[in-house]
Parts: structure tokens; C-alpha cells; sequence
């Protein structure tokens, strides 16, 4: 019998509980984003997505992305439904199971296409966000995946990304973006968010499950996983005091709210370059997540528009800045397996992270809009005016989440 590190096992089995752990926690922060009327709608969406994407990362979804290859854009289907995968196989280098990497790959499938769900807040039928999520999980996530992670073109070609700012962020953020354009603005506007302490829950949750997301794509636990945790934790912290002195500045008050979206940002911004970057380029990068992604809102809101919880300003913006700065900062003296940026001479390392998130992120809104536009052929995807009115939580699902006092 494979004789597995149980210390590295037991570890990435932490860590993809942390990963499970962060989706609740977004239904959660988004839940207390939105009315009163709206709460269960969008955390049944974030739940959704726990369950469903589970059976199809089960069925096709892992073996499309790390089984094979072909043509280096997605794998083959030799691994449908787990098809020879023994509890006894191995990670090649890490000395852990595979089913843990299967299981611990998972959990990053559900959450990122959640992400995208706070974009379009208050609007989106139940039954065309099941086929969105479905569709966007094929089309767009799983080619991502086995690109960048599964031995796949732009892994080849020397892109980097350590636990998902293109794959995760980047690709959810343009995707809730051409969702934005899609639904068009919400026709019943709301007063804010209903429970700032739900959103502080959220965050808590989501911040504690981001230790396993960063420092759990080491894969086993040595320097680099130490340096992954703590980067994480900088770099949220950072941007959260950023962005909270900056919004103290143009809102003339310090908000709760402004805090917790801060950590967010930087939390995004974090994760290409949590293993590959010294700790204080870590402490910039959270710094220059504070004040971009702020300034990424307030460009929203000029443009007038309607990204309900500001999915592209903090995860599309905030990913993408967080590639671009893996791509200035890298430092093969952190992690010799990583690369050296710019400012260590490594101008073509630089560009091709560029290209990449670029690319993809393109590739993600052009994708996205048009997997909307083919789906409301079939079935409406835009709740009703009156929907709106009533309340989605009643309309749709029949519940309500705070019953009549």
C-alpha cells in the first residue's frame, strides 16, 4: 500500500474544509448585502452551487480539467465519474491521496461561480442561473482550470497563479460584469444592505476559509505554505485599514461596511501571488487593492452600473491587479518554484501574465454574456417587475426569511 505524509494529509484535509467552509460564508456576505425580501434568494444561489457543482465535478468536471490533455485547452473524459481513481492513488510529489487533491479542487469549483451571483442581485430566475451555473462551469471555469493548473497550454507557456486570480477572480468578476449588462439595472431599488452584522459574519467566515484557499494550494505544508498564510492575512488587513481611511476621507465617516468589503479586496488581490511574494510586497499589494478596487466602485457607479454587491469591482478588478502585481514582484528567492517579476528582470514573466489575465478575462465576459443571451431563448432569465416588487424570496422560492414579528 501507497504509503501517504499524514501530516500533509491531514493538513490539505483542513484545508479544503476552510475552502467548503468560505461558500456558506459568502451566502452570508451577500445575504446581509441585500433587502430584506431578497436574502434567501441569493444564499439558496450560493448553496445551489455547493450541491450541483458537486455532482458535476463528480460525473465530467475533474477529469476536463486534470485528466489528459487535449489540444492544452481542456482534459479528456477518461476520468468520468471517478472512473479507476483508488483511495489508494497518490498526488504525484505531495505524498497525499488524490481523492483529497479531487476533493480539495472541488471546493474552489463551487465558490468561484457563487462569486458571480452578487452581480446580479435581486433579478435572475431560479431555473436560468441553474443552467448559467452549469453552462459556466463547462464553458468557461473547467478550460481555466486545466489551462492554468492541469497542465494546460498556459501552464506550459509559464503562466502563474498561485491559488486563483485569473481562475477564480478574474474570469468571475468579467462574468458578473456581462451579467450586469445583460439583466440591466434592478427596477426596485433598495435601501442597502438589511444586516451589516450578517455581512461581518460572512467576512469572518470567508477571511478564516481563505487561509485554506491560499496556503492550501501549496499542496503539503513547508515554507512556502507559511509564507502563502501570512501573505494572506497582510494583505487583507491592508487593504481593509486602506480602504476604510479612504472611504473616512470622500464619506466623511469610518463604515463597518467599507472595512469588511476592504478585507475582501485584498484578500482577492492576494491570492495569484500568495506563495510567490515576500511579505512586504504583500503589504502593498493590500494597500494598492485598497484604494484601486475602491476607485474600481466609484467608476461603477459613474457608469451607472447596477453590479448589486460590486462582484467585478473587488473580485474582476481586484484578481486581475493581483496577476498584474505577481507579475511586478515575484520572487524566485520565496519560492523556487515560482518565477522573477519585473523588477527582477523577468520582462517576458511580466508580459505573459499580462496576456493571460487579459485574455481570459475577455474570453470569461464574452462567454458569459452569450451563454445569457442563448439561455433567455429558452427560458426568461430576468425576473418580472412585479416579482421585483414582491420580494424574490416569496415570488420564486415561496419562503420568507424573517417571518412577521
Amino acid at each position: 500500500m501507497q504509503h501517504f505524509d499524514t501530516g500533509n494529509t491531514g493538513f490539505m484535509l483542513v484545508a479544503t474544509s476552510l475552502v467548503m467552509f468560505m461558500t456558506p460564508g459568502l451566502a452570508f456576505f451577500y445575504g446581509g448585502l441585500v433587502g430584506r425580501k431578497n436574502v434567501l434568494t441569493i444564499m439558496i444561489q450560493s448553496f445551489l452551487s455547493m450541491g450541483w457543482t458537486s455532482v458535476l465535478w463528480f460525473a465530467f468536471g475533474y477529469s476536463i480539467c486534470f485528466s489528459g490533455d487535449v489540444g492544452g485547452i481542456v482534459g479528456n473524459l477518461d476520468m468520468m465519474f471517478l472512473r479507476g481513481l483508488k483511495p489508494t492513488d497518490v498526488l504525484a510529489g505531495n505524498n497525499i491521496p488524490l481523492l483529497v487533491f479531487v476533493a480539495y479542487q472541488m471546493m474552489f469549483a463551487i465558490i468561484t461561480p457563487a462569486l458571480i451571483t452578487g452581480a446580479f442581485a435581486n433579478r435572475i430566475r431560479f431555473a436560468p442561473y441553474l443552467a448559467f451555473l452549469t453552462a459556466w462551469l463547462v464553458l468557461v471555469y473547467f478550460p481555466a482550470v486545466h489551462m492554468v493548473w492541469g497542465g494546460g497550454l498556459l501552464a506550459r507557456w509559464g503562466v502563474l497563479d498561485f491559488a486563483g486570480g485569473i481562475v477564480v477572480h478574474a474570469v468571475a468578476g468579467m462574468a458578473a460584469l456581462a451579467s450586469v449588462f445583460f439583466v440591466g439595472k434592478r427596477k426596485v431599488a433598495e435601501k442597502g444592505p438589511h444586516s451589516i452584522p450578517l455581512v461581518a459574519l460572512g467576512t469572518g467566515m470567508l477571511w478564516f476559509g481563505w487561509y485554506g484557499f491560499n496556503a492550501g494550494s501549496e499542496l503539503r505544508v513547508d515554507h512556502v505554505t507559511a509564507l502563502a498564510f501570512i501573505n494572506t492575512d497582510t494583505a487583507a488587513s491592508f487593504a481593509a485599514i486602506t480602504w476604510l481611511f479612504v472611504a473616512w476621507v470622500f464619506e466623511k465617516k469610518p463604515k463597518f461596511l467599507g472595512l469588511l468589503t476592504g478585507s475582501i479586496a485584498g484578500l482577492a488581490c492576494i491570492t495569484p501571488a500568495a506563495g510567490y511574494v515576500s511579505v512586504p510586497v504583500a503589504a502593498l499589494i493590500g494597500v494598492v487593492s485598497g484604494l484601486v478596487c475602491y476607485m474600481a466602485i466609484s467608476v461603477k457607479n459613474k457608469m451607472g452600473w447596477d453590479d448589486a454587491l460590486d462582484v467585478w469591482g473587488v473580485h474582476g478588478v481586484g484578481g486581475a491587479l493581483g496577476v498584474v502585481m505577481l507579475g511586478i514582484f515575484a520572487d524566485k528567492a520565496m519560492n523556487e518554484n515560482g518565477a522573477n517579476g519585473l523588477i527582477r528582470g523577468g520582462s517576458a514573466f511580466f508580459m505573459k501574465e499580462v496576456v493571460a489575465v487579459l485574455g481570459f478575462s475577455v474570453y470569461a465576459f464574452v462567454i458569459s454574456y452569450a451563454a445569457l443571451v442563448i439561455i433567455n431563448k429558452f427560458t426568461v432569465v430576468r425576473a418580472t417587475e412585479e416579482e421585483e416588487v414582491v420580494g424574490l424570496d416569496n415570488a420564486l422560492h415561496g419562503e420568507e426569511a424573517y417571518g412577521e414579528a
